[in-house]
């Protein structure tokens, strides 16, 4: 799995590209350079990491059983080697997932699945019922990295807790086919008392000009 950094210091980003992308499409896309600012200031370190999607999520010609235990192959990568190397490499504890579209869903899942770990988490046009990908199939390995299922039933207060730290952003446009999806999250969200921020841009807005616009508005930085 190849990955490309960006910036040398600050808050560490574990950016996630869209459906079925590759590791450099934060770079072709230009949201590196929107950033530009914040990384040669000090104030974000990008670490963007490759994606599997077209081996499990996405991967309709397999059996969705077998597409969820890929994404939990994905998962340990990113949890046992990327966090890790990311470490090694910048001692600053603060940690942002953040991601755009199919991106989105896999910031969002990230950070609720890990909740102590994740300091902020910014999904962008996401979609995070990931039901609507196995035909409504579901078991352990689907319904845990639904964040729209398993956000609904949470109620351990440890991890509760953890979440409710979590400077939760969610950016969508309020024509987006995600936008009810969006909704209902931030309802369950409410619901806990977990507070966070649903940021609603009118029209469509999926797609990497409203984006760039998007993630400059909602990074930050953290020093």
């Amino acid at each position: 799995m190849e990955l490309l950094v960006f910036g040398h210091a600050g808050a560490r980003v574990l950016v996630f590209p869209t459906s079925m992308g590759r590791f450099f499409q934060w770079e072709d896309s230009g949201m590196v350079a929107t950033l530009s600012n914040q990384l040669e200031n000090g104030e974000l370190q990008l670490f963007c990491v490759d994606s599997v999607d077209g081996e499990s999520w996405y991967a309709k010609e397999r059996p969705p059983a077998e597409r969820a235990w890929r994404h939990i192959l994905y998962d340990r990568y990113l949890l046992n080697e990327v966090l890790p190397f990311s470490s090694q490499h910048n001692a600053n504890p603060f940690l942002i997932t953040a991601g755009t579209s199919f991106g989105a869903y896999h910031a969002v899942n990230f950070a609720f699945r890990y909740p102590y770990l994740v300091d902020r988490v910014i999904g962008i046009s996401g979609l995070y019922d990931i039901k609507l990908f196995t035909g409504g199939y579901t078991d352990d390995n689907v319904y845990f990295n639904s964040p729209s299922d398993f956000m609904e039933h949470e109620s351990d207060p440890a991890r509760l807790k953890a979440l409710r730290h979590i400077d939760i952003i969610l950016a969508i446009g309020r024509d987006d086919s995600s936008f009810s999806n969006n909704e209902s999250l931030s309802g369950i969200l409410w619901g806990k008392n977990i507070w966070h921020a649903l940021r609603i841009w009118d029209g469509w807005g999926h797609d990497w000009p409203w984006w760039q616009q998007m993630i400059h508005m909602y990074i930050g930085g953290h020093d």
